[in-house]
Formats: C-alpha cells, sequence, structure tokens
C-alpha cells in the first residue's frame, strides 16, 4: 500500500533540478538519499540573488508544496536541512533589508504603487507593444514556476490573521482558488494559458528553465509565508502583486490578443484586470486596514514587504529585458518549439 501510494505520489510531482554550484548539490544529494547536506557555512558565502542559493531554496520549500518524485515527504521537516534552510534564509533576508530602500508608512508606499507611469519600459509595456510569440512563451515558462501554485503561498498567513483581516483574506484567496470551481482555479486557468502556447502544463516543467531572479520572486512568499513573524510582510507582498496586477494584466491580454496566442491565453489576464481591481480595494481596506487596526506594531514589516516585493520583481524585469534587448533568451535555456498539450 505504501509503495502504491508513493507511486500515485511520484504522478503529481516534479523531478528533481540540476543542481546551480555547491550549496544546490548539497541539498539535491540530501534529497536524493544520496549524502548529508551541505554546510550552513555555505550558505553564509554564496551570493543571496543568485543561481546557486535560491535553487537551493526553492527546492526546500517545495517540500512544503508538492515535493519532488522519489524524494521522502518526511524530508519536508529534517532538523538538517532546515538547518541549512534556515541559514539560506538568513542570507537572502539580511539581503533584501541591506538593499531594499524602504518607504516611511504604508500610504507612501501605496501611494507609489499606484502611480502608473504614461510610457513605461518593463516586461509588460514591450511584451503588449513589440513581444512575440516567443517573448510570450518564454515570459509564460518563467512564471509558471508560481502561477502553477498561485495564491498557495499565502494561504500560510490565514491561520496566523484573525478578525477583518483574516476575512478579507480568505474572500480573496477563495476568488483565488476559483470561487469553489476545480475550472476557475487561477493555476489551471494559468495552465490553460500555457497550453494555448504549446507549452508543457505539468507543474515544475520549467524550473530547470528559471533563472535565479524568477526563483528569487517566489522564494520571498514563501518565506514570508513560512515565518509567523513576517506575517506583516506577507500581507504587504501581497497588497503589492493585488495593487499593481489590474494594469499590468492588461497589457499583458493585449499583448495576448495582438499575438493570436489563444483565447485561455488571453481569459486568463482579462480575468485577473476584473479580479483584481476588486482584490485591490479589499486587501488595502480589510486586510492592512485590519492587520493594522490589532497590531499597528506590523506597519514596518509591511511597508517592506511592499518594497522587497518591487526590488526583487524590479531585478526580474532588468534580467528579461536585458536579455531580450541582446536578443537572447531570458531563461537558462531555450524552450523547445510549441507542441500540442492537454491542459
Amino acid at each position: 500500500m505504501s509503495h502504491d501510494r508513493d507511486a500515485l505520489h511520484d504522478r503529481h510531482a516534479p523531478e528533481l533540478p540540476s543542481s546551480r554550484g555547491p550549496l544546490s548539490r548539497g541539498v539535491l544529494a540530501l534529497l536524493r538519499g544520496e549524502g548529508p547536506p551541505p554546510g550552513a557555512q555555505l550558505a553564509a558565502e554564496a551570493d543571496p540573488y543568485g543561481d546557486d542559493l535560491q535553487l537551493a531554496l526553492y527546492c526546500c520549500y517545495e517540500l512544503h508544496y508538492r515535493g519532488f518524485a522519489g524524494v521522502d515527504p518526511a524530508l519536508e521537516w529534517d532538523p538538517a536541512l532546515l538547518t541549512v534552510r534556515r541559514a539560506m534564509e538568513d542570507r537572502f533576508l539580511a539581503a533584501l533589508r541591506r538593499d531594499v530602500e524602504v518607504h516611511r508608512d504604508v500610504r507612501s508606499a501605496v501611494k507609489e504603487l499606484e502611480t502608473e507611469p504614461v510610457e513605461g519600459v518593463g516586461v509588460s509595456w514591450f511584451l503588449r507593444d513589440e513581444g512575440e510569440l516567443r517573448h510570450l512563451r518564454e515570459y509564460a515558462a518563467m512564471r509558471s514556476v508560481y502561477h502553477l501554485k498561485e495564491a498557495d503561498p499565502h494561504a500560510w498567513v490565514l491561520p496566523r490573521l484573525w478578525g477583518r483581516a483574516k476575512a478579507a483574506m480568505v474572500s480573496v484567496e477563495f476568488d483565488e482558488f476559483g470561487g469553489g470551481r476545480a475550472d476557475r482555479v487561477h493555476a489551471k486557468l494559468f495552465a490553460d494559458l500555457m497550453a494555448d502556447l504549446g507549452l508543457e502544463t505539468s507543474y515544475g516543467a520549467y524550473l530547470e528553465h528559471a533563472p535565479a531572479p524568477a526563483l528569487a520572486v517566489v522564494n520571498l512568499m514563501s518565506l514570508l509565508g513560512l515565518h509567523r513573524a513576517l506575517r506583516g510582510a506577507l500581507v504587504g507582498h501581497f497588497a503589492t502583486v493585488e495593487i499593481t496586477s489590474s494594469p499590468g494584466s492588461r497589457r499583458l491580454a493585449e499583448a495576448m490578443r495582438r499575438t493570436g496566442a489563444g483565447a485561455a491565453a488571453e481569459f486568463f489576464y482579462d480575468e485577473h484586470v476584473e479580479a483584481d481591481a476588486v482584490h485591490e480595494q479589499v486587501v488595502r481596506h480589510e486586510v492592512i486596514g485590519g492587520l493594522l487596526e490589532v497590531e499597528p506594531y506590523l506597519e514596518d514589516d509591511v511597508v517592506f514587504g511592499m518594497d522587497a516585493t518591487v526590488f526583487l520583481e524590479d531585478r526580474l524585469g532588468d534580467h528579461v529585458m536585458a536579455c531580450w534587448r541582446a536578443d537572447r533568451p531570458a531563461l537558462r535555456s531555450e524552450l523547445p518549439e510549441p507542441v500540442a498539450v492537454s491542459a
């Protein structure tokens, strides 16, 4: 019976990726049952934003989601692995606290997030105005490391909230998870988008391709969600996503229409234009407002979560645009040609 259960789990779990340095090599060796975890000193010396640390940290966090094929689920709480994970988290978080320019309060942070430039130069503007299908495919593959588990990292915060903040957060998450309809779960809608673009739709299919800046964006969500002490920062992160999502989604929907990407590809972003415009108001007034009403001392954490999110998204955007302007892939390797994939 145990063997059958493990086989069933492996059908839904992604394969382990290749290592990108000594830190990720040690973590992956432990997950495969081939060696001890790397020493915490390796984490303390690693580039906090680099491929090696970000992949190793992502793999540690993934044990809390769907895990990996062939990896013992009990390793989720392995003390030795948690020790090195904590060292990686400390390294990453210390770098963010050093490098992120933090606003003085929530009001000023939100005001800046709401300010949309007339003519932008970021990824969504490029895709709307001149991006080709190859760029859209790369972007979708890169974002799939999050969107195929969309809203899951934020769900960790629910037991850490109460009152208005909890009720409002649940209402937004309910929408993210399809409002009770499996076919409207946002992760499913993104898989449909990927199918339109001829991409593999299985969970974790493009982890091998994802560059460090894309992994860092997702790792921040998991880091904030898994630590109760960082619940304020997680709320700030979530607010930033919701406030900035609607305008960007509108541009991406236009890009999908202009390139003829497909009905499901258009629908995913059209859905986010409408839903996130509503979510923005709920998160600002009820989630943040409700949280700070009962825990006003968390305002600095909320602001840090907002500004750290923008910082990492900007790093990812800079990476993508530098690659595309130089006519090279923004992924670690080129995607295979489009294939017909069932959603």
